[in-house]
């Protein structure tokens, strides 16, 4: 390869030429190629240059500052430098020159050392910005921080060791009495946010060997521990409900329920479905409804176009001897974009949520969510020894394996199942 200038108008242009297949052909030079040129040459000075980025830095670091320099009565320069707890430190330096210096400093040591509450900052909002992370997922994050980190976060980056780690760890599971859950939870933030303290060089050491390392017994953490009557609605639970429904004239919300009790949807599947995703018997699941905080604190509902995992999307089958409900539907609501929607307003997943609980109250059974139908309607397949395939195409699941543990409940009472152990022995 060759290098030639070209003098254009005092402007020098490099091209340097490739030999391909007999011919030369010229190409223009990096900028790269340009720039180390003018240095070994003499054309750039390099301190001038590194001069120069200093003074950019500087004045961007000055820029950062968010209180302004004030001259007092001594003729001496003012200023405020942020503390903890929102309050400030009034500082002064008998020159502008140092004020500056002393701000420029002080917003330096800000960007090498960082509190944690900042890098958590700054990992949350680069997963939301690049999609890994929906809102709500923030939503859950920033409660958890809330909830048990605040004070830790306020330390700098660079004062903390694997053993302040481990303590903090330690004593937020037995400060909170937290659960297995809710430690793992808390274990995503700080995996996170050290991982990017690392990345960023402000430590050494890796988040993931520390926590492997800790000797964390099963006994420290909170037990909780639900009966199945609490958790799905048993036998008989389940026909007095449906034989109110019988006994009732129904709405939209009472018909979404049923409609549960008959395909196991997610309550936000159910609440996001258009007419256009209704086949005969065939439902496909798409979409679901996400709630999460906006900046004033206030719930905002919408419809995301994905739903809660990737195996979420799917047909979702309707028994044929329970068609009559999306006929019912839409008799009550022939013309709305969404299955349910009245007075042109898509019916919230808490308005049906609302719904069960009070026919729960009304026949003096326990109450229980829309989240309790979907695990009944995943342990009476079970219980009819529906194929596994079938259970997780219908339930939205990667594996059965989730089903039959998280899902799958004994809808039997204590007399139900006395009398299944005598005959066992008869």
């Amino acid at each position: 390869m060759n290098r030639y200038k070209v003098k254009q108008h005092r402007t020098v242009v490099f091209f340097t030429t490739v030999l391909f297949e007999g011919e030369i052909i010229i190409e223009q030079a990096t900028k790269n190629e340009v720039l180390n040129y003018a240095i070994e040459h003499g054309i750039i000075d390099l301190s001038y240059i590194e001069n120069k980025i200093e003074m950019n830095k500087r004045e961007e670091l000055l820029k950062k500052h968010p209180y302004e320099i004030w001259i007092g009565k001594d003729n001496r320069y003012y200023t405020y430098f942020p503390e903890k707890d929102n309050k400030r430190m009034l500082k002064s330096r008998n020159t502008r020159q140092k004020i500056e210096d002393c701000i420029v400093d002080f917003w330096k040591q800000e960007m090498e050392n960082p509190t944690i509450y900042e890098l958590y900052i700054e990992w949350v909002d680069g997963k939301l910005k690049r999609e890994e992370i929906t809102i709500t997922t923030k939503n859950r994050y920033d409660r958890q921080y809330n909830e048990s980190m605040i004070e830790f976060g306020k330390n700098r980056i660079k004062a903390i060791e694997e053993y302040d780690i481990e303590k903090f760890l330690l004593e937020a599971i037995h400060v909170h009495k937290m659960t297995a859950k809710g430690f793992s939870n808390l274990r995503t933030l700080i995996l996170g946010i050290f991982k990017l303290a690392k990345k960023k060089k402000l430590v050494q050491y890796s988040i993931k060997n520390v926590i492997d390392d800790m000797d964390i017994s099963r006994k420290l953490f909170r037990k909780v521990k639900h009966e199945d009557d609490e958790l799905i609605f048993m036998d008989e639970e389940v026909e007095k409900v449906l034989n109110y429904f019988k006994q009732h004239k129904l709405d939209l919300k009472d018909l979404g329920i049923l409609l549960l009790f008959y395909t196991g949807m997610r309550p936000g599947e159910l609440s996001a479905l258009t007419w256009d995703d209704v086949n005969g018997n065939i439902i496909k699941i798409h979409s679901t409804e996400i709630r999460y905080e906006n900046e004033n604190k206030e719930y905002i509902y919408e419809v995301r176009d994905f739903p809660k995992t990737e195996a979420g999307i799917r047909d979702v089958i309707v028994p044929q001897s329970q068609l009559w409900i999306l006929k019912e539907i839409k008799t009550l609501n022939p013309s709305g974009k969404y299955v349910f929607e009245q007075h042109g307003q898509r019916i919230r997943t808490c308005l049906f949520d609302d719904r069960i609980r009070r026919i729960c109250s009304k026949l003096k059974i326990k109450e229980k969510s829309l989240n309790k139908i979907r695990k009944t309607y995943a342990t009476t397949l079970i219980d009819k020894r529906v194929d596994d395939s079938l259970i997780i195409a219908q339930m939205g699941h990667t594996d059965i394996t989730t089903t039959k543990n998280y899902y799958y409940k004994n809808r039997k009472n204590m007399q139900q199942k006395s009398l299944i152990i005598d005959k066992a022995f008869d």
